[in-house]
């Protein structure tokens, strides 16, 4: 067997983002000063050992999850090692199928989080590891399966889940133009409609982000991997686990205001363990 380390470029770097490591580390710096943090000055912390990253596949169709066949995921910043132990286990259940190299550096999902986790971790750069997952598009009764196999991991503290996910992509496009004139312009029905949905994830219910993606085809691109993640958590609450999720913040790229424009919607969030 060869030891031959495999690792995945950061394709995107230099037309995404910067592929200067000091400038890309300034730019971190930057807009991580900017952040108004939730909570108090802590006494004590716990970093997470190892790093989930469920991301939506935007090139290649795929009714499963599949896991990357490269030992290291390269940044501008610093190399990610992927937790190999934990990809076995993941391998071990039957449920994965391993992606390409070509699949893994077209991809932009996991990628574009890994600057900013390169960032908020490298005080601890070799003490942790990732576990990149890229999220086919899943039935619910897959959404299912794969949130209660990984409940196990949301549950230890060890972990943290990071899920990709940008929101509305409205416009011709994207070929998605819903307008409910109630709103007023249109970006503020894009704002409904997102809310709307965001709503409902902070509710942690699974059927009723099923439904209401059912009824209005919000173009929410990581609607798997949040499905995959409120599943998780529905099997934690059934066990007595107490968790809540709120919203930060929300963005649109711009204001549509007729039929021309185009915007891609934001939002970020977290999850709490009481």
């Amino acid at each position: 067997m060869s030891n031959r380390v495999v690792c995945r470029e950061a394709s995107h770097a230099g037309s995404w983002y910067t592929a200067s490591g000091p400038q890309l580390n300034a730019q971190l710096e930057g807009w991580l000063s900017q952040v108004q943090s939730t909570k108090r000055p802590a006494r004590a912390i716990i970093a997470p050992r190892r790093i989930f990253i469920l991301g939506p596949s935007h090139h290649v169709p795929l009714s499963r999850c599949a896991l990357s066949s490269v030992d290291i995921y390269r940044t501008p910043l610093y190399d990610l090692r992927i937790d190999q132990k934990i990809y076995g286990e993941l391998w071990k259940t039957g449920m994965f199928e391993r992606m390409s190299l070509q699949t893994d550096e077209d991809e932009h999902s996991i990628e574009m989080h890994l600057p900013y986790t390169a960032k908020a971790m490298e005080s601890h750069k070799d003490e942790f590891t990732i576990i990149p997952v890229l999220v086919g598009a899943l039935s619910e009764s897959k959404e299912q399966e794969f949130g209660k196999l990984f409940s196990k991991y949301l549950a230890d503290p060890s972990n943290l889940f990071v899920v990709s996910s940008d929101f509305c992509h409205w416009g011709q496009r994207f070929r998605y133009s819903y307008y409910d004139e109630s709103q007023g312009e249109i970006y503020r029905s894009i704002e409904h409609l997102d809310k709307m949905g965001m709503s409902i994830i902070e509710q942690l219910d699974p059927v009723s982000f099923s439904n209401y993606l059912k009824k209005y085809h919000n173009t929410i691109c990581g609607r798997h991997p949040i499905g995959v993640l409120l599943n998780a958590i529905t099997e934690l609450q059934k066990n007595g686990m107490n968790m809540s999720f709120s919203f930060l913040n929300y963005a649109q790229s711009s204001q549509c205001r007729n039929w021309q424009d185009s915007s891609v919607s934001y939002a970020a969030g977290a999850l709490t363990v009481h």
